[in-house]
């Protein structure tokens, strides 16, 4: 590789310190690196981060300094032009940043002698209506959570699977996960961890009120509706549902969200020769 592009979160990384030595070492190599900083934001933008036309045409890796929720965005406003990824985990618990800030230079090396593989993630794409009418619709890298809005109380959710009724829920939420958001959320409310090149649909809800709920694990192919429940019928009873964390719609009684796979995936570079099981012992144990 010889074209390179940093994005840079300045909570995680201030003043840009670590980027900049990335690009001193970089071009020391002789190699091209363009920094991009978190904070240069359009706060009228769809983006977060970075604004994928002003990624030059030539960059064949981005490096994401900060932690996942940093490599998250990333991930999502890059998303189409489907550039490899690589995490720089400058936080204190990082499953998707893969190179700790104590371990940049080997990890760039390996990148200037192009030993290192690519591994594709799976997105998932959700879309919510009340009634016919579209709301919303984005991608998620992790997870799409549906949750309480307001009040302390449990929501009644119905699921279907390819418009066939799966059950309900009285629960804080939901979460659909793929198996890179296997370590995330669902993970907290004991849903399983799945190795992240896998690709399938995890359910698993949020303090269900119920002896025998448990998280369920669906093929990559299927159309997931997720209803709130009309016996909701006041603002106050509504739902959110957040994409990665970060956009979110509001969902009124009778509202739904439908989730498939995306057909858009993730780009990550994993340099080290470490199984997600290793990386998984490593991270628990921390």
């Amino acid at each position: 590789m010889d074209n390179f592009y940093v994005i840079t979160n300045h909570q995680k990384d201030p003043e840009g310190k670590t980027a900049e030595k990335i690009r001193r070492y970089l071009e020391d190599q002789g190699k091209t690196c363009h920094v991009r900083q978190s904070d240069e934001l359009q706060p009228a933008g769809q983006y977060k981060y970075t604004d994928a036309g002003k990624v030059p045409a030539d960059v064949e890796c981005v490096l994401v300094v900060g932690g996942d929720g940093t490599l998250l965005q990333a991930a999502r406003d890059l998303v189409e032009r489907s550039l490899p990824l690589l995490g720089i985990n400058m936080g204190t618990l990082g499953y998707l940043a893969e190179i700790e800030h104590t371990n940049i230079r080997p990890a760039l090396d390996r990148l200037i002698a192009d030993d290192f593989l690519v591994e594709p993630r799976m997105m998932l794409s959700g879309t919510a209506f009340r009634q016919d009418r579209k709301l919303l619709s984005d991608i998620a890298l992790n997870d799409i959570v549906i949750k309480r809005n307001g009040r302390l109380r449990m929501l009644d959710f119905y699921i279907y699977v390819d418009g066939v009724f799966l059950t309900s829920y009285a629960a804080d939420g939901i979460i659909l996960s793929t198996p890179t958001g296997s370590t995330g959320y669902n993970l907290s409310v004991g849903g399983p961890i799945v190795a992240p090149q896998a690709s399938l649909i995890l359910l698993s809800a949020v303090a269900p009120h119920t002896l025998n709920a448990r998280p369920i694990v669906l093929p990559d192919n299927v159309k997931i509706a997720i209803e709130v429940s009309a016996r909701h019928n006041t603002d106050m009873d509504g739902a959110d549902a957040v994409f990665d964390g970060d956009t979110s719609v509001r969902l009124n009684s009778g509202d739904r969200i439908v989730i498939t796979k995306s057909e858009q995936k993730v780009q990550m570079i994993k340099t080290r020769n470490t199984s997600f099981l290793e990386i998984l012992r490593e991270k628990m144990s921390n």
